[in-house]
């Protein structure tokens, strides 16, 4: 948790500089603060999360970016400095988390930090220079690469920053965490950072009228993600309910395959995946049981760790050939197909969701002690049956049960597992 103290300590002391400096000097230029303050307020009004997309805040971002980047109004130098853009952008930050942190539904603490970092770390790279006229020479396209500059050197501190806060509270690979923040500033990051150069261009131009006009187009990109979310939200609802069917036939124990798809997920944020490999790899690991709807006799409690080689490939490849008839994704087919593979055969994915499962299998009716004899039997198995490194991943999850991933597994009506349910309790107590 060293890096989380860090990270809001700095974040309190910038915040309190800030506020005593500007109380002190007084706030100048309060139409042109007011109005960028409205609109941060209202981006963070807006601001949504979910399972399926990333925290995000696009209009409050690129407003408080903008308002750290803006050298004039109308051609009128602007008179803001570092300490009043903090200023402005946390309270407006504030205003707009209200009914946010009074829902409790986003860790609004960690976004906060991170607002206050990078809207002063820009604003101090910025305001001081600007204001000395330095950058007065600057004219056309010379001037839009510096913003533009500025900007990619915020986004990448950003990242940082979310890579830090996230390694802190998960105790998941610095690494993969960092790779995939920077991969998210191609998306919505890209377009958060452009619209911030363009509003602070645009206002001292033509004044403050150019924020509603600018702020249209990430309203509407805005307006898309969310709906993108909603068709991921339906089609992981889908998936759950297939899953299901292996619970509702008697073929597996119910809660089965939520159990083993949440523990793939621990697994595969330790091992280091990808966003697009762990949703692979949540959906084989809800479905990897569906091809037992196939067979005449059902398998004993549904445990096909038991099984024979032999049967249990037959059972995969069934799997597999039910998961390609639904219209899931081919990939998650594969996984389904290869889970009974020899494991040095196996891609990542299959790996995983095999050792998991037997785990689980052997685990949930053996007592108190059953956790622990079932990942000894792993570890023996490792010669032939299951990946060393994913036995290994699997123990370092388990010794620490709070690590879940953000992006739990749907649960029986579609909706992401909350940490506190009933499935992190099995791994926690067995």
């Amino acid at each position: 948790m060293t890096a989380l103290r860090i990270v809001h300590g700095a974040a309190a002391l910038t915040a309190a500089g800030s506020l005593a400096v500007t109380l002190w000097t007084g706030l100048d230029d309060r139409g042109v603060a007011l109005a960028f303050g409205l609109l941060i307020a209202v981006g963070e009004l807006t601001r949504w999360s979910g399972a399926q997309v990333r925290q995000a805040a696009p209009l409050g971002t690129a407003g408080s970016l903008s308002y750290a980047l803006l050298g004039a109004d109308a051609g009128r130098p602007t008179q803001a400095g570092p300490a009043q853009v903090v200023t402005v952008v946390l309270a407006a930050a504030l205003l707009g988390a209200v009914p946010h942190i009074w829902s409790g539904r986003t860790p609004t603490l960690d976004h906060l930090a991170r607002r206050v970092l990078i809207v002063g770390f820009t604003a101090v790279c910025f305001q001081p220079l600007y204001n000395k006229g330095l950058f007065t020479a600057w004219n056309g396209p010379a001037y839009a690469l510096l913003l533009v500059t500025l900007l990619g050197l915020t986004a990448l501190c950003d990242a940082v920053l979310a890579a830090a806060l996230a390694r802190s509270r998960t105790r998941w690979p610095f690494g993969p965490l960092l790779r995939e923040e920077l991969r998210g500033l191609l998306g919505i990051g890209s377009a958060v950072c452009a619209t911030g150069a363009v509003m602070a261009l645009a206002v001292a131009v033509v004044g403050l009228w150019a924020l509603p006009v600018f702020c249209l187009p990430l309203l509407l990109t805005q307006l898309s993600v969310r709906r993108y979310a909603a068709v991921r939200a339906t089609y992981r609802q889908t998936i759950a309910s297939l899953a299901r069917a292996t619970e509702i036939a008697g073929c597996t124990p119910a809660g089965h395959a939520r159990r083993v798809a949440a523990l793939s997920l621990a697994v595969g944020r330790d091992l280091g995946l990808t966003e697009g490999e762990l949703t692979v790899l949540e959906y084989a690991a809800l479905m990897h049981d569906i091809g037992q709807l196939s067979l005449l006799d059902p398998v004993p409690a549904g445990a096909t760790a038991e099984l024979a080689p032999e049967e249990q490939r037959r059972i995969a490849l069934l799997g597999g050939a039910v998961v390609r008839q639904t219209g899931v994704a081919a990939a998650v087919a594969v996984m389904v197909e290869r889970q009974a593979d020899p494991y040095r055969e196996q891609p990542v994915a299959a790996r995983i969701i095999r050792a998991v499962n037997a785990y689980e299998e052997k685990s949930r009716d053996a007592g108190p002690g059953g956790p622990l004899r079932a990942l000894e039997v792993l570890r023996l198995g490792t010669a032939g049956d299951y990946a060393p490194e994913v036995v290994e991943s699997l123990a370092r999850v388990l010794a620490r049960p709070r690590a879940w991933p953000q992006r739990a597994p749907v649960d029986d009506d579609g909706r992401g597992t909350a940490l506190s349910d009933p499935a992190r309790r099995w791994v926690t107590h067995g």
